[in-house]
């Protein structure tokens, strides 16, 4: 059984679970530990012990150890890419890449612990002077998703411990096991004990006991809506700082002069590749009258070659769903859809068995809704599973009042040949990111990701703009 990590020392938590391979509900991929609030509490007082010598360390030692923790992750990346294929779902291949995205993670914090600056300022008073620097938040609790278990982990853990910060880890407890194996590299980078803490367990009692916590300065989130509007409201009572990443229900505009194909292609990646489980898919098409027609027919043809199987099958597309209640509620919004009056122009239906061994998993077939209105809750909720809508309007200004019409702001696109078109977008749009003729998923490790409205709250995470959070601000005053 994979244990918890405190303090420097693996430790058995209350209980256990099975971590199962969605894509074959057989294979049992190992038993992990479940701790408790108790264990909660072991993790930040060993943190709150160690915040001392790790915040005060040398820059080369965080560096140094870093750039190791970077470079185990991108040598082992097929080995790993593979376990994350097997536990997430996500094909072997996109598994892979989001390992290798881990890993250059690390090694670009590692450069930014040498690039810590600040200021020095005269004083409007003469004879002073006035220094502007960064100091670590202190203990920092951090909550992550199941749909990207080795990414959204290294971008908040590498930036939490480059600026000095001691971190107690709590990950989704549908993917244990890419969690341990990170946890496992950290363990052997040579930072004391207390500096880095693993506790896995469900999220009602980790979570909670984490956010609730007097010793923990801050907490990083990222998941659903509901969720991350509860830890907002609990971080309140204490002062805790808070950042969270939350749902999105982003759009993707295609106007009359767009590259057909490229568009079909650009909205296929987006909506339904990775299983449609990104908070930065694209789940809303708005298409203008004049491209409509050709735009379905193209990007049925396309999800018509689409192949959904086991992700570690050769030629997978995308994997399955990722558990049994997630590819329930996706089927619950293809009854909504019908329901609402949209027509399901492609797929929507459970695919029982797609590994071609007989092995049960969680697969769905790609769905388009056609002649969708934008009021349906098909266009309103985040769905999270490979499902998209066709939103028909007039011209560029319905269609960019269309992409706006929603309380998430994450990611936008705009699939136009219109230079007037995009740069108008690319301001107007009130969305964090905005990419015009690519995928509306997928952005840098080395810049910001974040949203607006009800997509992001609190600072941006990744690149140099990490500091924001994972920092606190003093200004300082010297009679010369």
């Amino acid at each position: 059984m994979k244990q918890n990590y405190i303090n420097g020392a693996w430790l058995d938590g209350a209980s256990s679970s099975a971590n199962l391979n969605p894509s074959d509900l057989s294979d049992v991929i190992g038993h992990y530990t479940q701790g408790d609030a108790a264990q909660v509490d072991l993790a930040v007082q060993a943190a709150q012990a160690a915040f001392a010598a790790w915040s005060s360390s040398g820059i080369q030692a965080r560096s140094d150890a870093l750039d190791q923790i970077g470079r185990e992750i991108l040598a082992r990346k097929e080995e790993l890419g593979t376990l994350l294929a097997r536990e997430e779902g996500k094909t072997r291949a996109e598994g892979i890449g989001e390992v290798a995205r881990a890993g250059q993670i690390f090694k670009f914090f590692a450069g930014e612990c040498l690039r810590l600056s600040g200021e020095t300022l005269p004083s409007v008073r003469p004879g002073i002077g006035v220094d502007i620097t960064r100091e670590p938040v202190g203990v920092v609790g951090l909550i992550t998703p199941w749909n990207f278990p080795m990414a959204i982990p290294a971008w908040k853990i590498a930036p939490a411990l480059a600026f000095g910060n001691c971190v107690v880890f709590k990950p989704a407890d549908l993917v244990p096991g890419s969690a341990w194996a990170l946890a496992e590299i950290i363990s052997r980078s040579g930072m004391g004990p207390g500096v880095f803490n693993l506790v896995m367990g469900p999220g009602r009692v980790i979570g909670d006991a984490l956010v609730s916590h007097p010793g923990v300065n801050a907490i990083s989130f990222t998941g659903s809506v509901g969720v991350g509007s509860q830890i907002a409201r609990n971080c309140a009572k204490s002062f805790k700082k808070v950042q969270l990443e939350m749902g999105g229900k982003n759009p993707q505009v295609i106007l009359d002069d767009a590259d057909l194909a490229q568009a079909v292609e650009l909205c296929a990646q987006s909506a339904f590749y990775s299983t449609g489980q990104r908070c930065t898919a694209s789940s809303r098409l708005v298409v203008t009258d004049g491209i409509y027609p050709a735009f379905v027919t193209a990007l049925q043809a396309r999800m018509a070659g689409i192949k959904v199987g086991g992700a570690l099958a050769t030629g997978t597309d995308i994997g399955p769903v990722s558990s049994l209640a997630q590819l329930e509620q996706d089927l619950s919004y293809i009854d909504i859809g019908r329901a609402e009056g949209a027509t399901l122009a492609f797929g929507g239906d459970r695919v029982p068995c797609h590994t071609g061994s007989g092995a049960k998993g969680f697969f769905m077939a790609p769905a388009l809704f056609s002649e969708s209105t934008a009021g349906m809750r098909i266009n309103r909720e985040e769905i999270f599973g490979p499902v998209a809508s066709v939103i028909r309007v007039k011209d560029y200004e319905a269609a960019l009042f269309t992409a706006n019409d929603t309380p998430f702001g994450l990611s936008a696109g705009i699939a136009t040949t219109s230079l007037k078109y995009a740069t108008h977008f690319k301001r107007h749009s009130q969305a964090g990111m905005v990419m015009v003729n690519l995928p509306t998923a997928g952005v840098d490790y080395h810049v910001p990701f974040g949203g607006r409205k009800g997509s992001s709250h609190g600072p941006r995470e990744q690149g140099k703009y990490a500091q924001e959070f994972f920092t606190t601000v003093k200004t300082a005053y010297t009679l010369a």
